[in-house]
């Protein structure tokens, strides 16, 4: 009998299974395989290089570029996005006129595309667009955004927080909602302020959730591609090249598939130790 049903389960996770080795297993491998080739046209076909590929890119500065352009991101908007959405969450969760109206609001940006988002937000940031015109209100010159050195990552950031705050704010909106309301009450009633009780009694309640958001933004950010592809191409002098677009200029600009194999799995090792990292900060707080 439990022969069967672990048969009859194996068939439901079947298609499931295959799709996981078909799209992520299987490029996986081939990624690693492949970044230990290179392209010899003595040769006329891919040859053997070992960690060649490996030692050219961490030896490369318009390598290091990149990676130091992306951790700099990553050590910026992961706690921007992270602490943004806490606080919508915990605001969102009181009973208070019109919450559910702005939450829906906050909400909206995910079902919008990447794509479409930074096309809106190209809008915004023109020297005419919206952002601007708001400055102009407020008696403050115009700035340049994704054309200035300066500005070009803290605009990508803001970009990306308005997508994805909303996403990031449900999953602490449900942690949120499941600390008991007696805790709540005791807090109350010994006097605890709003800020207090949010720091004392609800943050350390909804740890769990909390690190799971952390986690998952800091990989999702460590893989944003399309905002940069649309509206920097990694510039101005490089700013806003993040490893993921350099990947893909290396791959169809220059046509180094090899080299670019090799830094997408240099991407992901340093997505794991950051993601290693993190858990082992968090289980220490623990």
């Amino acid at each position: 009998m439990k022969q069967r049903q672990g048969l009859i389960a194996l068939a439901f996770l079947a298609p499931a299974l295959v799709c996981l080795a078909v799209l992520r297993i299987v490029p996986a491998i081939s990624a690693v395989v492949e970044s230990f080739y290179t392209e010899s046209l003595l040769r006329g076909g891919r040859v053997f290089a070992g960690l060649g590929n490996y030692t050219d890119l961490l030896s490369n500065k318009d390598f290091r570029q990149p990676v130091g352009v992306t951790l700099l991101f990553t050590v910026l908007v992961n706690p921007i996005q992270v602490a943004v959405s806490f606080l919508l969450a915990v605001l969102f969760t009181q009973r208070a006129a019109g919450a559910r109206l702005w939450r829906t609001l906050v909400i909206l940006p995910i079902a919008t595309p990447p794509a479409v988002s930074a096309v809106i937000w190209s809008v915004i940031y023109r020297p005419d667009g919206l952002a601007n015109g708001v400055l102009e209100r407020l008696g403050l010159p115009a700035q340049p955004f994704l054309t200035s050195p300066g500005q070009v990552l803290p605009s990508l950031i803001v970009l990306l927080s308005w997508i994805g705050v909303g996403y990031w704010m449900l999953f602490l909106i449900a942690g949120i909602q499941e600390v008991p309301e007696e805790v709540r009450e005791a807090a109350l009633l010994d006097g605890a302020g709003p800020w207090r009780r949010m720091i004392s009694v609800v943050l350390p309640l909804v740890r769990r959730p909390l690190a799971f958001v952390l986690v998952a933004d800091t990989v999702s950010n460590l893989l944003v591609f399309a905002p940069v592809q649309i509206l920097t191409k990694g510039g101005p002098n490089g700013n806003s090249n993040l490893l993921m677009y350099d990947v893909y200029s290396r791959a169809y600009a220059i046509g180094d598939i090899h080299v670019a194999q090799a830094e997408v799995v240099i991407l992901v090792a340093l997505t794991l130790a950051i993601v290693a990292a993190q858990f082992r900060l968090l289980r220490g707080d623990q």
